[in-house]
């Protein structure tokens, strides 16, 4: 897939990281510009924001019996105007702006006023398939996450993304739990998704503590990793305790990547490097005893030791039955100038 900033994700292709920062800023500009500085230095590619407010994210019938969410979304959440400005301060960072929006006005916005790579899909919509076809009617590079979707719900949001004309998608595999346990995760997940949308990217989304799962990941194929980052772990929020501080996102992206390079090829290729190491660590035919010179050498004349600059073991054949051009001692490597 080509991602609006004209990116390029395969499947087994190079990883790109992108930093949820979800609520971890605490609604604080200053703490997300802090963020956004820390991400890049650990090597990420995007910055993942939130895009809700409180007349997007829930109804008037839940505030009614939750008061106190009206007052914690309205503080977590950026104004347009402020994501606007982190989009900006972004792009002079050399980082990418993202955001996962919750309507149809911040989808535009996003698109329109902060130029993001991507709209992401978060986990919760899969199944609001209005406005799964409003997004992909709009034509941008779609990351559509599928934490708490069963295998239908998927393929029917991939359905109605691509009935809309769209194709440029990046499905996630996600367990929506946080944080998620290693045992709960199923990566092989992926690997289904791939059979079944062969040409689609699969990435993943992470819930878990540490890098190990998102690196097995990688292992896998996954191109695109997506993993809660915060500046400080310690602090109380929602999600905060199971974000990834910057020096461990920072080693989590090096693993990866070392991941991913070690993957390398499917052809079985010898380096010349490794070719080096033949005459090192490889054997070649000796004498076992001396030879006399014009002696028919047989196989009794003959053992195999290092170094393997000489006749290879699967060479034998070649000394076998040849005469000694000279007198040759006890466990000495014979090359073909002693043989007639």
């Amino acid at each position: 897939m080509k991602l609006n900033d004209g990116i390029i994700l395969e499947n087994h292709g190079k990883p790109y990281f992108i930093a949820e920062l979800n609520t971890s800023h605490f609604g604080k500009v200053d703490i997300a510009k802090d963020m956004i500085v820390a991400a890049k230095a650990a090597g990420c590619d995007c910055v993942k924001f939130q895009s809700w407010s409180a007349s997007t994210l829930y109804s008037t019938t839940y505030y009614r019996q939750n008061p106190v969410a009206k007052r914690f979304v309205d503080k977590f959440s950026f104004s347009s105007e402020q994501q606007k400005e982190l989009a900006e301060f972004a792009r002079a960072q050399g980082i990418a702006f993202a955001s996962t929006p919750y309507s149809r006005d911040e989808v535009d916005f996003l698109l329109q006023e902060c130029g993001v790579p991507f709209i992401k899909i978060a986990s919760m919509e899969i199944d609001n398939l209005p406005y799964l076809e409003y997004i992909a009617r709009t034509g941008t590079a779609i990351i559509l996450s599928t934490g708490m979707a069963d295998q239908d719900e998927i393929d029917r949001a991939v359905r109605c993304i691509r009935a809309a004309g769209n194709d440029n998608v990046c499905v996630l595999h996600c367990v929506s739990i946080y944080p998620a346990a290693p045992s709960t995760i199923n990566l092989n997940n992926m690997l289904t998704l791939r059979e079944r949308h062969p040409d689609l990217v699969i990435g993943y989304s992470d819930h878990t503590l540490g890098a190990a799962t998102p690196t097995a990941a990688v292992a896998l194929g996954a191109p695109v990793i997506e993993k809660h980052f915060t500046l400080d772990a310690g602090k109380i929020g929602m999600d905060n305790q199971m974000a990834m501080e910057p020096d461990a996102f920072g080693a989590m992206i090096i693993s990866c990547r070392e991941a991913w390079e070690s993957l390398g090829s499917f052809e079985r290729v010898v380096s010349e490097a490794e070719l080096a190491q033949r005459r090192n660590m490889r054997r070649s035919v000796v004498s076992r005893r001396a030879i006399a010179a014009g002696a028919v050498i047989t196989a009794e004349d003959l053992d195999f030791k290092r170094p393997g600059d000489g006749f290879s073991p699967a060479q034998v054949d070649q000394v076998l039955g040849h005469k000694a051009l000279q007198d040759i001692a006890a466990d000495e490597v014979i090359y073909a100038a002693m043989l007639a």
